[in-house]
């Protein structure tokens, strides 16, 4: 089986080799599984070792809660697939857990990496399934673990075609923690043992901050931008390519507007969008009276929001799929985002439903701007609610770390 997927991989390499050699590539010896990662320390209490994955940036966010919960019964090791996650990772956790490369899913180096690290438990954050990687740790008796679980309707679909064969891999999962009774529902729709599947809710809520705490390195952000904080300021989050021009359009005269991106292979085309704009990683080389800014760098979207007045959600205003609502949420913003929504859906609904988030078409979006920065009652009430939103569905981050213990008990070995 090994084998074929291997020549499969290779396959596949090959003829998508023009697409993925024009993207800059990082670290390929740690991507082949050759990996630095010490060994676990094992003393008198028996300490274990849990593998936390994380594809990019937004899943190692979600962990923000639940690795100092972990750190201190087990051993930590983070892997994350993306350079722009890596960095993220590092950030974060670089000291209180080890921050890996994901291998490529070819079986050698899935074995060089499982052997470095050795882990007693892989912890999936949402869902991150790779044939080679399930075989070996079923192969070596490793408990797999799917937390804050989704399957995005794009994915449910796939999935579901291929249940034939991908209903051995969800059936052998130690456990399933979905994040609504939908995602558990199609859980269970393609293979998953019932009795594995639970809902907790989704960590994510759990990254608030502290009310009322300044969120550090916000203050430097907007006097190195030259943000003035006298002005209203919308700031637009991971926002995709077909909304830049009309974010411009759509901010109301003496508004500023700062846009954040998604993916750094945005950055120069929404510079383009946004005339005259100061942009993070050159803040010297743009014009200082603009109340246009791009930030063009990664890890620091949360510092933005906290500066805004109101945030807009980016990729639900064209034909992607939404981006994540619940932090500026938790930093108790207005928000606004348009009508696509799959990725976040649940978090969408609770929020709008509270009065923290006006959900509308890109028709409406000036219009709307214009009314919520003009009536300060209304953008605090928004605040407020959304606020108030995040903290009834928090707890999530717990109820996993928990999920976990049971699984590996504190124990000597």
């Amino acid at each position: 089986m090994g084998i074929l997927l291997d020549l499969a991989y290779a396959l596949a390499a090959l003829c998508s080799a023009p697409w993925w050699m024009r993207k800059k590539r990082q670290d390929w010896r740690q991507r082949l599984g050759r990996i630095e990662c010490p060994p676990c320390l094992e003393g008198p209490d028996g300490r274990r070792r849990v593998l936390l994955h994380a594809v990019s940036v937004g899943e190692v966010n979600c962990l923000r809660a639940l690795v100092p919960m972990l750190t201190t019964d087990f051993d930590v090791v983070i892997s994350v697939t993306t350079d722009t996650g890596i960095a993220r990772a590092k950030a974060l956790f670089d000291d209180s857990a080890t921050v890996v490369r994901y291998p490529l899913d070819f079986s050698s180096a899935v074995r060089r990496f499982m052997n470095t690290v050795n882990p007693d438990l892989v912890f999936l954050a949402e869902l991150e399934l790779w044939p080679n990687f399930v075989r070996v740790c079923m192969k070596r008796n490793i408990p797999l673990v799917i937390g804050n679980g989704r399957l995005s309707d794009r994915s449910f679909k796939r999935y579901r075609a291929a249940k034939p064969i991908l209903s051995r891999w969800f059936s052998g999962l130690a456990a399933i923690a979905a994040q609504d009774e939908v995602y558990a529902d199609r859980f269970k729709q393609v293979g998953a043992d019932p009795s594995r599947v639970q809902v907790l809710g989704s960590m994510k809520w759990d990254t608030a901050p502290t009310p009322g705490e300044p969120v550090e390195g916000a203050e430097q952000l907007g006097n190195e931008l030259g943000i003035d904080r006298t002005r209203p300021l919308i700031v637009a989050g991971s926002t995709a390519p077909d909304e830049h021009a009309l974010l411009h359009g759509a901010t109301p005269d003496g508004v500023q507007l700062l846009c954040a991106p998604r993916r750094p292979e945005w950055f120069d085309d929404a510079a383009r969008d946004l005339p005259n704009c100061v942009r993070r990683s050159d803040p010297g080389d743009g014009d200082a009276s603009s109340d246009r800014f791009l930030l063009d760098t990664i890890g620091e979207l949360r510092q933005a929001y906290a500066l805004a007045d109101i945030v807009v959600i980016g990729r639900s205003f064209g034909d992607l799929h939404g981006s994540d609502p619940m932090e500026p949420a938790a930093l108790g913003k207005p928000i606004v985002m348009g009508n696509a929504d799959a990725d976040f859906r649940d978090a969408v609904k609770r929020l709008r439903e509270a009065g923290g988030l006006a959900q509308i078409d890109r028709g409406s979006l000036k219009e709307t701007l214009e009314m919520i920065l003009g009536d300060d009652a209304k953008r605090a009430a928004m605040g407020s609610a959304a606020l108030g939103c995040v903290r009834e569905n928090q707890g999530a981050s717990g109820r996993h770390a928990e999920v976990i213990r049971g699984l590996l008990p504190f124990i000597d070995k």
